[in-house]
């Protein structure tokens, strides 16, 4: 959606009289990645006044959204017990590093000392142990597992349980009774052969994977060069710890490219300040967007 000036001085106009309900309608219809732009126009108290509008889940997905200049001023404003209980738990860990990331160690502490469930502010501390720039620091830990051991009946209902907990499932890993990944376990195959014993007996082997300290940039050849839209992410021996999705990837490279036009802009006057940042990063990078936007369409699950 477009958001014009008019539109965005009347949302704040709104905002002043405290027309909740108004702001609300103009809300409901609008995707976060919208909102996300209408906050990075607002001033930290009229963002504040639109989160408090939004549900748990919307609100964390707005805040990912936001440019992160804009994100860390209306982050400071905040208590780290609103920060923790009104987004970090509703995000996924990759999301909830990386705005742990941009708050200094005190901040960090806080904000973690008031999530409640334990395992996963035990998964953002064992991310934040990571380098920011290699697969470990990008991947999060949410992903559907079964054993390799397990029945078919028995991997349908571990596999519906998992999902509950998860937006989207891009493959299910098989491991073994040590963790270490086996396989990726075919969807089709629940439907195909539904009396083969087990899981192992029909898994896809030898899947490709990366280890935690494998560099970002070798990430992204290993998802554009075999189209995939998922990656796994093993430990030293191979322990399946977490997966790096598509839009990791795409955020990171989008990432990137501000950083590398922040740094030309600083250095060159060649550089058009109004340039836009994907065209950027097509233009440097057109291989990598459209083989990965392309993978897409040839995963089925």
């Amino acid at each position: 959606m477009e958001m014009d000036e008019e539109y965005i001085d009347n949302v704040k106009n709104l905002i002043e009289q405290k027309d909740a309900e108004n702001v609300k309608a103009l809300l409901i219809d609008l995707h976060p990645a919208d909102i996300a732009e209408l906050c990075n126009d607002l001033s930290p108290e009229e963002a504040r006044f639109v989160y408090r509008l939004l549900d748990n889940e919307t609100a964390a997905d707005v805040l990912m959204e936001m440019d992160e200049d804009v994100r860390k001023e209306f982050l400071e404003i905040l208590p780290s017990e609103t920060i923790a209980k009104r987004f970090v738990d509703y995000m996924d860990t990759d999301d909830a590093v990386d705005l742990m990331r941009e708050l200094d160690e005190e901040k960090q502490e806080e904000i973690l000392s008031h999530i409640e469930d334990i395992e996963q502010a035990g998964d953002i501390v064992d991310l934040l142990k990571y380098d920011e720039d290699t697969a470990g620091g990008l991947m999060g830990t949410e992903m559907v597992t079964v054993n390799e051991n397990w029945s078919m009946p028995e991997c349908l209902k571990e596999m519906r349980q998992q999902a509950e907990e998860l937006d989207e499932i891009y493959y299910v890993y098989v491991i073994d009774d040590d963790e270490r990944l086996r396989g990726i376990f075919p969807l089709k195959k629940m439907i195909t052969s539904p009396s083969v014993s087990k899981v192992k007996h029909v898994m896809q082997k030898d899947p490709i994977s990366v280890h935690v300290d494998t560099p970002i940039d070798e990430v992204v050849q290993a998802i554009e060069k075999y189209d995939l839209v998922a990656i796994p992410v093993i430990d030293s021996i191979g322990r399946l710890v977490g997966q790096i999705t598509v839009d990791d990837v795409m955020d990171e490279v989008r990432e990137q490219s501000e950083r590398d036009y922040q740094l030309a802009s600083g250095l060159s006057q060649d550089v058009e300040t109004d340039d836009n940042v994907m065209r950027q990063t097509s233009a440097r990078l057109p291989w990598l967007i459209i083989g990965m936007l392309g993978g897409l369409s040839l995963i089925h699950i």
